[in-house]
């Protein structure tokens, strides 16, 4: 079984509003520009669908089906009707990932999970608000755009600075190409 220990992974957590899709878009982009495999896993805290009503994975996964794997040449997902309402720990999200060769896996959200996480902080949304990394031991830099006191362990950040933050994910996990 896969663990959390054995991934090269890393997560943002910030505050809603913040900017963690950008910023994450962003950096695969950065990644994928450096011929490195990225896989990302998103937490939704909502409803979602991948598809819309009248296409047929929607329409046969509303029928009742519990997995829907739809696929082409150019690529595939799998939609997975949580029936019992059970929700996925990161963990056994990873181990949906092990048959998919990946060389870094980011993460949004789960950021009550301990694994190594950046926190985003922007002062505009942030303003008022104490830094998750008081309390999270497991986040490891912050990237921010505002003058702010974080702890003396931790790396500051250029939440702006995209190249920046894929270069520090690089050198933390560690990932040569």
């Amino acid at each position: 079984m896969s663990t959390i220990q054995n991934k090269k992974l890393i997560g943002f957590a910030a505050y809603s509003g913040t900017g963690k899709t950008t910023l994450i878009k962003k950096v695969v982009g950065i990644l994928k520009k450096s011929n490195y495999r990225v896989s990302v896993i998103k937490h939704a805290h909502h409803n979602f669908d991948v598809d819309q009503p009248g296409k047929d994975s929607y329409e046969i996964r509303k029928s009742g089906a519990e997995n829907m794997l739809i696929s082409s040449s150019n690529r595939w997902a799998l939609m997975h009707e949580n029936n019992d309402n059970y929700e996925l720990r990161l963990n056994d999200l990873l181990s949906i990932l092990d048959n998919i060769e990946s060389d870094i896996v980011l993460v949004e959200g789960f950021k009550a999970e301990k694994f190594p996480k950046i926190e985003l902080y922007r002062e505009d949304v942030g303003k008022g608000k104490d830094l998750l990394s008081n309390d999270d031991d497991s986040i490891i830099a912050v990237a921010t755009d505002a003058d702010i006191k974080i702890k003396d362990n931790l790396v500051a950040l250029d939440i702006n600075n995209y190249k920046e933050i894929a270069n520090f994910i690089i050198n933390y996990l560690d990932v040569d190409k």
